[in-house]
């Protein structure tokens, strides 16, 4: 009997250990959380915190380092990439050839002063009258003529205050060996790619010229805002 009981005994715990492994390999109910690994990676992270600068360890950050960028050079040659994530995506690589300037650029729309005398006002020419461009764009052209040797290849936000904006221009020396032997990036070797920045061929540009949307509404910025007569924006 004693062996019989023992051996009911093991058995029960045989079963009571199998309905805790079921328990545990079972999927979790719907009211419960699934626990596990989220998939994310650190560029991930590092691109949610720089979504909402203030709210996240980067309004931080960025208090500080205004507080030096003000006084530095403008269009600053700097080692690395503030936003490593940012600079990726857009085409940075950490090798030879490939260079990062900070620059910034006044903040405003370039609007003309009203006149006081010297002409009629239906001459004065006020209304309408802008640079038609983002001041993304204006960064990378400035800082490409303080470059003459390299080619913008994007830009990113990086900053801003109550009288500049900061970006951050990734620049390519086209005609460094390293980056001839790199096929993602001596297809600016070729000559239509010469100039890119003045012709709004960035990101920022196509942007400010419409052709970041298609369909109803940007009838007017195909093949180009000039083939409309300046109508389509």
């Amino acid at each position: 009997m004693k062996g019989e009981s023992v051996k009911c005994r093991s058995d029960g715990e045989k079963v009571k250990q199998m309905a805790e492994v079921k328990k545990a390999a079972a999927p979790a109910d719907e009211g419960e959380a699934k626990k596990g690994p989220s998939g994310k990676g650190f560029y991930h992270y590092m691109g949610d915190a720089w979504k909402n600068p203030d709210k996240t360890y980067v309004g931080d950050l960025m208090w500080e380092r205004l507080i030096i960028w003000r006084k530095e050079e403008n269009f600053l040659h700097v080692e690395r990439p503030t936003r490593l994530d940012r600079a990726r995506k857009l085409g940075y690589k950490a090798k030879q050839g490939i260079i990062i300037v900070r620059g910034r650029v006044r903040r405003g729309g370039l609007r003309k002063h009203q006149i006081r005398k010297g002409r009629r006002a239906k001459r004065k020419g006020i209304n309408k009258i802008t640079m038609a461009k983002n001041l993304q764009r204006i960064c990378e052209e400035r800082s490409a003529k303080r470059y003459p040797n390299m080619e913008v290849l994007n830009s990113y936000w990086v900053g801003d205050d109550g009288k500049h904006v900061w970006y951050e221009v990734i620049m390519v020396d086209k005609h460094h060996p390293v980056i001839k032997s790199d096929p993602n990036l001596n297809w600016l070797l070729e000559p239509q790619h010469k100039g890119r920045v003045y012709r709004g061929l960035t990101s920022a540009g196509t942007r400010g010229r419409g052709l970041h949307k298609k369909g109803r509404g940007t009838e007017k910025v195909r093949p180009s805002i000039k083939a409309h007569n300046r109508t389509g924006k």
